[in-house]
């Protein structure tokens, strides 16, 4: 069954990851204390005691979700049969990591600076965003540009394409919440704000990018080994020059989640397994292609399927 991997975004994390599979595993326990090392502060203690407050600071949350989705693929990767993988938003520097483009040390160093300067973004340019449930696609897409264009420097973006009926927007937080009737206007069911440190994949991170972009540009990407479908473009990609300049615009850029499991799909890909906490991949596929096989692996029971 032709197979391909999925990492974890940000929302899916939750206190107490990573502390089973570092309690019963010595590969992973000195992988996690040399991460611990790596990124100059107790992630581990964040990631298995919180506090959940804490642990939702997205300086925070992102190399914790990094560190739990590469920690699991190094334990079983190579038990895996794989022939893609994608990773939604931050989970996109650990699917670089299972397709051998960046090392582990180049990618949680990565990841804990785009966190960081994400969390900065948003103190400087305050920015929030709200998931949009059942509109329509290019009723979404007209209602953002209106409120961009009528927002005298605001701005309101598309920044997620979740899954059909599922899309989530980033704007300028306080014009974004006073605006944020007109979704349901154009006749969305249900709209609800997310918590959050910031406009994610929006003109708002322009600030953040401009860093990033520096720090990926010193390190060495590697062509990938298995096709990596980028959030910029759903579409799969090898070659590392492509992907470096993928990654530094993904930060403004919206993800497109939806079209990246049809893509798949098109390409014969039958089965998708997350890698990382939490199950929201999982739910996300299943309702964007209800025919694929789905599996997650979380803990150190799935992992021990593996092992």
């Amino acid at each position: 069954m032709k197979t391909a991997l999925l990492f974890s975004g940000q929302g899916s994390q939750y206190v107490g990851m990573l502390k089973d599979v570092y309690e019963n595993s010595s590969f992973a326990k000195d992988l996690i204390n040399h991460a611990n090392e790596v990124v100059g502060f107790n992630l581990s203690e964040i990631c298995f005691d919180g506090p959940l407050e804490t642990l939702k600071e997205t300086r925070y949350t992102q190399p914790a979700i990094f560190l739990h989705s590469a920690v699991a693929f190094s334990l079983i990767g190579e038990k895996l049969d794989f022939l893609g993988v994608a990773g939604h938003s931050v989970g996109e520097y650990a699917a670089l990591y299972a397709a051998g483009v960046l090392r582990f040390d180049d990618a949680i160093r990565l990841v804990a600076k785009r966190g960081k300067l994400m969390f900065e973004a948003g103190t400087h340019l305050p920015g929030t965003m709200f998931a949009v449930i059942n509109l329509d696609d290019e009723k979404l897409i007209d209602v953002c540009r209106e409120l961009t264009e009528k927002g005298d420097g605001n701005v309101v973006v598309p920044a997620n394409f979740n899954s059909p009926g599922q899309i989530v927007v980033s704007g300028s937080a306080d014009y974004l919440r006073q605006n944020v009737e007109a979704f349901k206007a154009a006749g969305a069911r249900m709209v609800k704000e997310l918590v959050v440190s910031g406009a994610f994949h929006s003109p708002l991170m322009e600030p953040a990018k401009l860093e990033l972009e520096a720090e990926i540009n010193s390190i060495e990407f590697n062509d990938a080994k298995v096709p990596v479908y980028a959030n910029v473009t759903a579409a799969p990609v090898t070659d590392a020059t492509q992907i470096k300049q993928l990654l530094i615009n993904q930060l403004i850029s919206p993800v497109l989640w939806t079209k990246t499991m049809e893509n798949m799909n098109k390409q014969g890909f039958e089965a998708v397994i997350e890698i990382g906490p939490g199950n929201v991949l999982q739910g996300l596929a299943k309702r964007t292609v209800s025919e694929f096989s789905i599996e997650g692996i979380d803990n150190f029971k799935d992992l021990q399927k593996y092992l």
